[in-house]
Protein backbone atom coordinates (compact mmCIF):
# COMPACT_ATOMS: atom_id res chain seq x y z
CA UNK A 1 0.00 0.00 0.00
CA UNK A 2 1.11 3.58 -0.64
CA UNK A 3 1.08 5.46 2.67
CA UNK A 4 1.30 9.22 3.07
CA UNK A 5 2.33 11.19 6.15
CA UNK A 6 1.51 14.90 5.74
CA UNK A 7 2.89 17.72 7.84
CA UNK A 8 0.36 18.81 10.47
CA UNK A 9 -1.00 22.29 9.78
CA UNK A 10 -3.18 22.90 12.83
CA UNK A 11 -1.94 25.81 14.96
CA UNK A 12 1.27 24.83 16.78
CA UNK A 13 0.70 21.15 16.11
CA UNK A 14 4.25 19.86 16.19
CA UNK A 15 3.61 16.11 16.23
CA UNK A 16 3.93 13.86 13.20
CA UNK A 17 1.88 10.79 12.31
CA UNK A 18 4.76 8.27 12.07
CA UNK A 19 8.32 8.24 13.41
CA UNK A 20 11.28 7.04 11.31
CA UNK A 21 11.17 3.77 13.31
CA UNK A 22 7.51 3.34 12.44
CA UNK A 23 8.27 4.14 8.81
CA UNK A 24 10.89 1.39 8.79
CA UNK A 25 8.36 -1.16 10.08
CA UNK A 26 5.80 -0.22 7.43
CA UNK A 27 8.45 -0.54 4.70
CA UNK A 28 9.56 -3.92 6.09
CA UNK A 29 5.97 -5.04 5.58
CA UNK A 30 6.23 -4.19 1.90
CA UNK A 31 4.63 -0.76 1.83
CA UNK A 32 5.82 2.53 0.35
CA UNK A 33 5.85 5.51 2.69
CA UNK A 34 5.84 9.11 1.50
CA UNK A 35 6.64 11.79 4.08
CA UNK A 36 5.99 15.45 3.46
CA UNK A 37 9.17 17.51 3.60
CA UNK A 38 9.97 18.58 7.17
CA UNK A 39 6.87 16.81 8.54
CA UNK A 40 8.85 15.38 11.45
CA UNK A 41 11.18 18.29 12.07
CA UNK A 42 9.28 19.82 15.00
CA UNK A 43 9.12 16.40 16.67
CA UNK A 44 12.89 16.03 16.38
CA UNK A 45 12.98 13.83 13.25
CA UNK A 46 14.80 15.06 10.14
CA UNK A 47 14.00 14.18 6.54
CA UNK A 48 17.36 12.40 6.40
CA UNK A 49 16.25 10.02 9.17
CA UNK A 50 13.20 9.04 7.15
CA UNK A 51 15.25 8.66 3.96
CA UNK A 52 17.78 6.46 5.80
CA UNK A 53 15.05 3.91 6.64
CA UNK A 54 13.62 3.91 3.12
CA UNK A 55 11.02 6.67 3.29
CA UNK A 56 10.45 8.96 0.33
CA UNK A 57 10.12 12.73 0.72
CA UNK A 58 7.52 14.79 -1.13
CA UNK A 59 7.74 18.59 -1.09
CA UNK A 60 4.08 19.53 -0.63
CA UNK A 61 1.00 18.41 1.28
CA UNK A 62 -0.94 18.31 -2.00
CA UNK A 63 1.46 15.71 -3.43
CA UNK A 64 1.20 13.55 -0.31
CA UNK A 65 -2.60 13.40 -0.43
CA UNK A 66 -2.60 12.91 -4.20
CA UNK A 67 -0.12 10.02 -4.06
CA UNK A 68 -1.27 8.08 -0.99
CA UNK A 69 -3.89 5.36 -0.68
CA UNK A 70 -3.71 5.66 3.11
CA UNK A 71 -3.05 8.81 5.11
CA UNK A 72 -1.62 8.53 8.65
CA UNK A 73 -1.65 11.76 10.63
CA UNK A 74 -2.22 13.08 14.14
CA UNK A 75 -4.99 15.67 14.18
CA UNK A 76 -8.25 15.88 12.30
CA UNK A 77 -8.06 17.44 8.84
CA UNK A 78 -8.76 21.15 8.89
CA UNK A 79 -10.45 23.18 6.17
CA UNK A 80 -7.47 23.61 3.81
CA UNK A 81 -7.15 19.80 3.73
CA UNK A 82 -10.78 18.97 3.03
CA UNK A 83 -10.48 19.23 -0.75
CA UNK A 84 -7.26 17.18 -0.77
CA UNK A 85 -8.90 14.02 0.57
CA UNK A 86 -9.99 11.62 -2.17
CA UNK A 87 -12.83 9.16 -2.57
CA UNK A 88 -11.91 5.73 -1.12
CA UNK A 89 -8.77 7.14 0.52
CA UNK A 90 -8.19 5.64 3.95
CA UNK A 91 -7.55 8.31 6.60
CA UNK A 92 -6.25 7.11 9.98
CA UNK A 93 -6.09 9.87 12.60
CA UNK A 94 -7.86 11.55 15.51
CA UNK A 95 -11.14 12.94 14.13
CA UNK A 96 -13.36 13.82 17.13
CA UNK A 97 -16.27 14.08 14.68
CA UNK A 98 -19.00 14.65 17.27
CA UNK A 99 -17.52 18.05 18.15
CA UNK A 100 -17.43 19.38 14.56
CA UNK A 101 -20.30 19.28 12.09
CA UNK A 102 -18.29 20.99 9.30
CA UNK A 103 -15.57 18.32 9.55
CA UNK A 104 -18.17 15.55 9.58
CA UNK A 105 -19.90 16.92 6.49
CA UNK A 106 -16.58 17.41 4.72
CA UNK A 107 -15.53 13.82 5.27
CA UNK A 108 -18.97 12.56 4.22
CA UNK A 109 -18.68 14.57 1.01
CA UNK A 110 -15.12 13.36 0.38
CA UNK A 111 -16.15 9.71 0.08
CA UNK A 112 -13.11 8.72 2.14
CA UNK A 113 -12.86 5.91 4.70
CA UNK A 114 -12.29 7.49 8.11
CA UNK A 115 -10.83 5.41 10.93
CA UNK A 116 -10.66 7.41 14.17
CA UNK A 117 -7.96 6.75 16.73
CA UNK A 118 -10.21 7.86 19.57
CA UNK A 119 -12.97 5.29 18.95
CA UNK A 120 -10.77 2.20 18.60
CA UNK A 121 -11.99 0.35 21.68
CA UNK A 122 -10.78 -2.79 23.43
CA UNK A 123 -13.23 -5.33 24.95
CA UNK A 124 -12.68 -3.82 28.40
CA UNK A 125 -13.89 -0.47 26.97
CA UNK A 126 -10.43 1.09 27.19
CA UNK A 127 -9.29 3.28 24.29
CA UNK A 128 -5.76 2.14 23.37
CA UNK A 129 -5.04 4.87 20.82
CA UNK A 130 -6.41 7.68 22.96
CA UNK A 131 -4.78 6.58 26.20
CA UNK A 132 -1.19 7.82 25.64
CA UNK A 133 -2.33 11.27 24.53
CA UNK A 134 -4.77 11.40 27.45
CA UNK A 135 -1.83 10.58 29.73
CA UNK A 136 0.17 13.44 28.24
CA UNK A 137 -2.76 15.87 28.37
CA UNK A 138 -3.65 14.89 31.94
CA UNK A 139 -0.14 15.57 33.15
CA UNK A 140 0.13 18.76 31.12
CA UNK A 141 -3.17 20.05 32.51
CA UNK A 142 -1.54 20.44 35.92
CA UNK A 143 1.60 22.06 34.51
CA UNK A 144 -0.49 24.58 32.61
CA UNK A 145 -2.94 25.08 35.47
CA UNK A 146 -0.11 25.74 37.91
CA UNK A 147 1.36 28.31 35.53
CA UNK A 148 -1.92 30.17 34.99
CA UNK A 149 -2.56 30.32 38.72
CA UNK A 150 0.27 32.87 38.82
CA UNK A 151 -0.91 36.45 39.33
CA UNK A 152 0.82 37.96 36.27
CA UNK A 153 -1.20 35.48 34.19
CA UNK A 154 -4.46 36.54 35.91
CA UNK A 155 -4.65 33.59 38.29
CA UNK A 156 -5.23 33.70 42.04
CA UNK A 157 -1.52 33.99 42.78
CA UNK A 158 -1.27 30.59 44.44
CA UNK A 159 1.63 28.14 44.44
CA UNK A 160 0.16 24.72 43.78
CA UNK A 161 2.05 22.94 46.53
CA UNK A 162 2.12 25.78 49.04
CA UNK A 163 5.06 26.14 51.44
CA UNK A 164 5.53 25.24 55.12
CA UNK A 165 3.01 27.22 57.10
CA UNK A 166 0.89 28.06 54.01
CA UNK A 167 -1.79 25.69 52.73
CA UNK A 168 -1.40 24.22 49.24
CA UNK A 169 -3.85 24.84 46.42
CA UNK A 170 -7.05 22.85 46.06
CA UNK A 171 -7.41 20.97 42.77
CA UNK A 172 -10.76 19.59 41.62
CA UNK A 173 -10.69 16.94 38.87
CA UNK A 174 -13.86 15.99 37.03
CA UNK A 175 -13.52 12.40 35.87
CA UNK A 176 -11.36 9.61 37.25
CA UNK A 177 -10.32 8.08 33.92
CA UNK A 178 -6.93 8.28 32.25
CA UNK A 179 -6.81 12.09 32.16
CA UNK A 180 -8.07 12.47 35.73
CA UNK A 181 -5.72 9.83 37.09
CA UNK A 182 -2.64 11.37 35.47
CA UNK A 183 -3.68 14.87 36.51
CA UNK A 184 -4.18 13.69 40.09
CA UNK A 185 -0.74 12.05 40.15
CA UNK A 186 0.92 15.25 39.00
CA UNK A 187 -1.05 17.54 41.30
CA UNK A 188 -0.54 15.28 44.29
CA UNK A 189 3.16 15.00 43.55
CA UNK A 190 3.41 18.79 43.61
CA UNK A 191 1.75 18.82 47.02
CA UNK A 192 -1.76 20.05 46.17
CA UNK A 193 -4.91 18.88 47.90
CA UNK A 194 -6.80 16.95 45.22
CA UNK A 195 -10.41 15.86 44.90
CA UNK A 196 -11.53 13.57 42.06
CA UNK A 197 -15.23 13.39 41.18
CA UNK A 198 -16.50 10.37 39.27
CA UNK A 199 -19.74 8.41 38.84
CA UNK A 200 -18.17 4.95 39.06
CA UNK A 201 -17.87 3.67 42.61
CA UNK A 202 -15.66 0.86 41.33
CA UNK A 203 -13.27 3.40 39.81
CA UNK A 204 -13.24 5.54 42.95
CA UNK A 205 -12.49 2.48 45.05
CA UNK A 206 -9.49 1.75 42.85
CA UNK A 207 -8.28 5.36 43.00
CA UNK A 208 -8.60 5.40 46.78
CA UNK A 209 -6.34 2.35 46.89
CA UNK A 210 -3.59 3.66 44.63
CA UNK A 211 -3.53 7.41 45.25
CA UNK A 212 -1.55 9.15 48.01
CA UNK A 213 -3.22 10.59 51.11
CA UNK A 214 -3.66 14.07 49.62
CA UNK A 215 -6.07 12.70 46.97
CA UNK A 216 -9.73 12.11 47.85
CA UNK A 217 -12.66 10.89 45.79
CA UNK A 218 -16.32 11.84 45.84
CA UNK A 219 -19.34 10.91 43.77
CA UNK A 220 -19.91 13.29 40.89
CA UNK A 221 -23.22 15.14 40.90
CA UNK A 222 -24.27 18.76 40.58
CA UNK A 223 -24.47 19.25 44.35
CA UNK A 224 -20.89 18.11 44.91
CA UNK A 225 -19.59 20.06 41.93
CA UNK A 226 -21.19 23.26 43.19
CA UNK A 227 -19.81 22.59 46.67
CA UNK A 228 -16.21 22.15 45.52
CA UNK A 229 -15.96 24.89 42.91
CA UNK A 230 -16.40 27.52 45.62
CA UNK A 231 -13.07 26.65 47.21
CA UNK A 232 -11.08 25.07 44.35
CA UNK A 233 -8.17 26.96 42.83
CA UNK A 234 -7.67 24.75 39.76
CA UNK A 235 -10.41 22.69 38.09
CA UNK A 236 -9.58 20.03 35.48
CA UNK A 237 -12.23 18.76 33.06
CA UNK A 238 -11.37 15.19 32.09
CA UNK A 239 -14.71 13.55 31.27
CA UNK A 240 -14.98 11.44 28.12
CA UNK A 241 -17.84 9.60 26.45
CA UNK A 242 -16.17 7.67 23.58
CA UNK A 243 -16.91 9.29 20.24
CA UNK A 244 -19.64 11.55 21.66
CA UNK A 245 -19.83 15.11 22.95
CA UNK A 246 -18.69 15.61 26.51
CA UNK A 247 -21.39 16.47 29.08
CA UNK A 248 -21.47 20.08 30.33
CA UNK A 249 -20.71 19.59 34.01
CA UNK A 250 -19.87 23.22 34.82
CA UNK A 251 -22.46 25.68 33.57
CA UNK A 252 -22.07 29.40 32.94
CA UNK A 253 -23.88 30.36 36.14
CA UNK A 254 -21.42 28.32 38.22
CA UNK A 255 -18.59 30.71 37.31
CA UNK A 256 -20.08 33.33 39.62
CA UNK A 257 -19.67 30.90 42.53
CA UNK A 258 -15.90 30.61 41.92
CA UNK A 259 -13.28 32.92 43.34
CA UNK A 260 -11.66 35.42 40.96
CA UNK A 261 -8.54 33.93 39.41
CA UNK A 262 -9.74 30.33 39.56
CA UNK A 263 -8.29 28.39 36.61
CA UNK A 264 -10.31 25.95 34.46
CA UNK A 265 -8.45 23.52 32.20
CA UNK A 266 -10.75 21.61 29.85
CA UNK A 267 -8.96 18.55 28.51
CA UNK A 268 -12.26 17.41 26.95
CA UNK A 269 -12.25 20.32 24.51
CA UNK A 270 -11.67 17.98 21.53
CA UNK A 271 -15.07 16.46 22.28
CA UNK A 272 -16.82 19.78 22.79
CA UNK A 273 -15.63 20.38 26.36
CA UNK A 274 -17.23 19.63 29.72
CA UNK A 275 -17.57 23.30 30.70
CA UNK A 276 -20.41 25.29 29.13
CA UNK A 277 -18.09 28.25 28.59
CA UNK A 278 -15.40 26.20 26.81
CA UNK A 279 -14.25 27.28 23.38
CA UNK A 280 -11.20 25.83 21.63
CA UNK A 281 -8.01 27.84 21.96
CA UNK A 282 -4.50 27.46 20.60
CA UNK A 283 -0.99 27.28 22.02
CA UNK A 284 -0.45 30.73 20.52
CA UNK A 285 -3.45 32.21 22.37
CA UNK A 286 -4.32 29.63 25.05
CA UNK A 287 -6.52 31.40 27.59
CA UNK A 288 -9.49 33.71 27.93
CA UNK A 289 -11.32 35.07 30.96
CA UNK A 290 -15.04 34.98 31.72
CA UNK A 291 -16.37 36.36 35.02
CA UNK A 292 -12.77 36.63 36.31
CA UNK A 293 -12.27 32.88 35.76
CA UNK A 294 -9.30 31.86 33.60
CA UNK A 295 -10.14 29.28 30.91
CA UNK A 296 -7.41 27.14 29.28
CA UNK A 297 -8.81 24.96 26.50
CA UNK A 298 -6.10 24.23 23.94
CA UNK A 299 -7.42 21.56 21.61
CA UNK A 300 -4.07 19.89 20.96
CA UNK A 301 -2.26 20.08 24.28
CA UNK A 302 0.18 17.20 23.55
CA UNK A 303 1.36 19.12 20.48
CA UNK A 304 3.44 21.27 22.83
CA UNK A 305 5.60 18.27 23.77
CA UNK A 306 5.87 16.67 20.33
CA UNK A 307 8.91 14.46 20.86
CA UNK A 308 7.33 12.63 23.80
CA UNK A 309 3.88 12.64 22.22
CA UNK A 310 4.92 11.40 18.79
CA UNK A 311 6.88 8.49 20.22
CA UNK A 312 4.02 7.54 22.54
CA UNK A 313 1.45 7.80 19.75
CA UNK A 314 3.40 5.77 17.19
CA UNK A 315 3.96 3.06 19.80
CA UNK A 316 0.22 2.39 19.90
CA UNK A 317 -0.98 3.30 16.39
CA UNK A 318 1.66 1.41 14.41
CA UNK A 319 0.35 -2.15 14.96
CA UNK A 320 -3.10 -1.05 13.74
CA UNK A 321 -1.61 0.87 10.80
CA UNK A 322 0.32 -2.24 9.75
CA UNK A 323 -2.86 -4.33 9.88
CA UNK A 324 -4.77 -1.79 7.79
CA UNK A 325 -1.97 -1.62 5.24
CA UNK A 326 -1.27 -5.37 5.10
CA UNK A 327 -4.87 -6.56 4.86
CA UNK A 328 -6.78 -3.56 3.58
CA UNK A 329 -9.29 -1.80 5.81
CA UNK A 330 -12.17 -4.19 5.15
CA UNK A 331 -10.35 -7.37 6.12
CA UNK A 332 -8.45 -5.71 8.97
CA UNK A 333 -11.63 -4.31 10.54
CA UNK A 334 -13.57 -7.53 10.00
CA UNK A 335 -10.89 -9.49 11.87
CA UNK A 336 -10.12 -6.93 14.59
CA UNK A 337 -13.13 -5.81 16.63
CA UNK A 338 -11.35 -2.88 18.36
CA UNK A 339 -10.23 -1.57 14.96
CA UNK A 340 -13.73 -2.05 13.55
CA UNK A 341 -15.00 0.35 16.22
CA UNK A 342 -12.63 2.94 14.77
CA UNK A 343 -14.67 3.10 11.57
CA UNK A 344 -16.66 6.35 11.70
CA UNK A 345 -17.44 7.40 8.11
CA UNK A 346 -17.27 5.14 5.05
CA UNK A 347 -17.75 6.40 1.49
CA UNK A 348 -20.18 9.10 2.52
CA UNK A 349 -22.06 7.11 5.18
CA UNK A 350 -21.90 7.55 8.95
CA UNK A 351 -21.38 4.19 10.68
CA UNK A 352 -20.66 5.33 14.25
CA UNK A 353 -23.78 5.87 16.41
CA UNK A 354 -22.55 8.85 18.45
CA UNK A 355 -21.88 10.86 15.28
CA UNK A 356 -25.32 10.03 13.90
CA UNK A 357 -26.90 11.16 17.17
CA UNK A 358 -24.83 14.34 17.42
CA UNK A 359 -25.96 15.68 14.04
CA UNK A 360 -29.15 13.73 13.37
CA UNK A 361 -27.58 11.92 10.40
CA UNK A 362 -28.63 8.54 8.96
CA UNK A 363 -26.72 5.64 10.49
CA UNK A 364 -25.58 2.75 8.31
CA UNK A 365 -24.65 -0.69 9.60
CA UNK A 366 -20.87 -1.00 9.50
CA UNK A 367 -21.08 -4.76 8.95
CA UNK A 368 -22.61 -4.13 5.55
CA UNK A 369 -19.25 -2.79 4.39
CA UNK A 370 -17.15 -5.64 5.72
CA UNK A 371 -18.75 -8.55 3.89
Amino acid sequence: MIIGVPKEIKNNENRVGVTPAGTMELIKNGHTVFIQQNAGLQSGFSDEEYINVGGKILPTIEEVYKTAEMIIKVKEPIEPEYALIKKDQLVFTYFHFASSEPLTNAMINSGAVCVSYETVEDPDRSLPLLTPMSEVAGRMSIQQGAKYLEKPLKGRGILLGGVPGVAPAKVLILGGGVVGTQAAKMAAGMGANVTILDISVKRMRYLDDVMPANVNTEFSNEHNIRKHIKTSDLIIGGVLIPGAKAPKLITRDMLTEMRPGTVLVDVAVDQGGCFETTKPTTHQDPVYIIDDVVHYSVANMPGAVPYTSTLALTNVTLPYAIQLANKGWKAACAENLPLKKGLNVINGDVVYPAISEAFNLPLKDVDGYLK
